[in-house]
């Protein structure tokens, strides 16, 4: 079978792939527990949260009531959970105040009665609940330093999970002695529940000598509050051995790798040959770009780590240091720097997007680099090396029409790139 002649169709159609098989109606059904004998009362958050709700509710026969954050657009028509929105990656009163409500409604469950915890990525932020000597305006702030500093998402976990009063295990310990059971999409290198939306139902095995370190490392200045309540052990959080998180159990409904699976095989029917290499990609998306680049420009010359026409399939969660004042996200830098890396060599294209449609900023998933971007982008007055150092990759790909704007996806496995290496040129 030929390769395919037109690469950004291509390389749309891989991420669909990848979106499909992450959907929560298609995953989460063959996962649900058995009904209890009480009541069955559902919360939990996070950018699939909207999705998961739905799927719960069209195969639940039993009473079912419930309360679910998402962020806004992300909703879905319910009639049992009432699906709340909240704003997302910085927390608002509305996910503060529905996150209230979740903790209460809690309060009186026995032995009898099940929580279902649906979680997804982005919960941290929409349950965004602070400890009781905290304010909102204090996580905010955290939250910002966190997100601008080019920390790992396991280490801003660790952070907003010491101060909160509902992440880090606290929702399932509030619940018991009900039994909890979590169904997860993941979002995180490795599928970790502890880490993934600060992990709510998870015992967590970090400390808040260990939140402090990583304020200290990033050189983050927090409100005098916060430093002061990370100090006393009242912001420790219950560890996996709290016995009131004995009966919470954790299902991974969906992970990263099925979605790149998926792409992989609709690449195989095209002719092209798939080289996946998992979802753990972490680091600086612009030095991860040019690691990535070097990988395609030696399957394009030398045939390793395949022989064109092959794609690079990769996930994981790349991060951005902001220096400059744009609003790219860390798939755009990353699809902007392998761009300037490649320089239109080989005919070698890519697409690079956040599965929840949302990268850094809601205006768009990702972008597609294409071998002719810098030419076209120069055309039009526009410096690639001056935007990307000014992490304005959005502005470049916005001016050239090569942004992947896809709106809710309702899902969130991460990070999806592929890079399409054609052959001879």
């Amino acid at each position: 079978m030929p390769a395919p002649a037109d690469a950004r169709s291509f390389l749309l159609s891989l991420f669909q792939a990848a979106l499909a098989a992450a959907d929560p109606a298609l995953r989460l059904p063959q996962h649900l527990p058995p009904a209890p004998s009480g009541r069955t009362l559902v919360v939990g958050g996070g950018k699939a949260a909207g999705a998961m709700a739905a799927a719960v509710e069209a195969h639940w026969t039993g009473p079912l009531s419930g309360l679910v954050i998402c962020p806004y657009g992300y909703g879905m028509p319910t009639e049992r959970i009432e699906i709340a929105e909240a704003a997302h990656p910085m927390p608002d009163p509305s996910g503060q105040r529905a996150a209230a409500r979740m903790l209460a409604s809690l309060d009186g469950l026995t032995e009898d009665d099940l929580v279902l915890a649906l979680i997804s990525g982005g919960g941290s932020a929409l349950m965004s609940l602070p400890a009781p000597v905290l304010t909102l305006d204090d996580k905010r702030l955290v939250t910002r330093g966190l997100l601008m500093c080019g920390a790992a998402i396991d280490e801003i976990n660790c952070v907003r999970k010491h101060l909160s009063a509902i992440k880090g295990g606290r929702l399932a310990a509030a619940a018991w002695p009900a039994p909890v059971h979590a169904l997860i999409v993941s979002d995180v290198p490795g599928d970790d529940p502890a880490v993934i939306a600060s992990g709510p139902t998870v015992g967590d095995p970090s400390t808040r000598q260990d939140a402090l370190a990583i304020l200290n490392r990033y050189k983050i200045e927090v409100p005098f509050a916060v430093r002061a309540y990370l100090k006393s052990p009242d912001s420790e959080t219950p560890k996996p051995d709290d016995p009131r998180l004995a009966s919470s159990h954790t299902t991974i409904v969906t992970r990263p790798t099925e979605a790149l699976a998926a792409s992989a095989d609709v690449a195989r029917a095209a002719g092209v040959t798939p080289v996946l290499l998992g979802d753990r990609i972490e680091g600086e998306s612009r030095e991860v770009a040019r690691a990535f680049a070097g990988m395609a420009l030696s399957a394009a010359r030398d045939g390793m780590p395949a022989t064109p026409p092959c794609v690079l399939i990769s996930g994981g969660e790349t991060t951005v240091t902001v220096h400059g004042k744009g609003k790219g996200g860390r798939d755009r830098e990353f699809a902007l720097a392998l761009a300037i890396a490649l320089a239109g060599r080989h005919g070698i294209s890519a697409i690079a997007c956040d599965t929840d449609g949302i990268d850094g900023s809601a205006d768009a998933a990702g972008a597609l680099a294409l071998p002719d971007s810098l030419a076209r982008a120069a055309s039009k007055g526009l410096d690639a090396r001056a935007l990307l150092a000014n992490n304005d990759a959005g502005a470049f790909f916005e001016a050239l029409g090569d942004q992947v704007v896809t709106g809710p996806t309702r899902t969130n496995v991460n990070d999806f790139r592929a890079i399409y290496i054609p052959g001879t040129q």
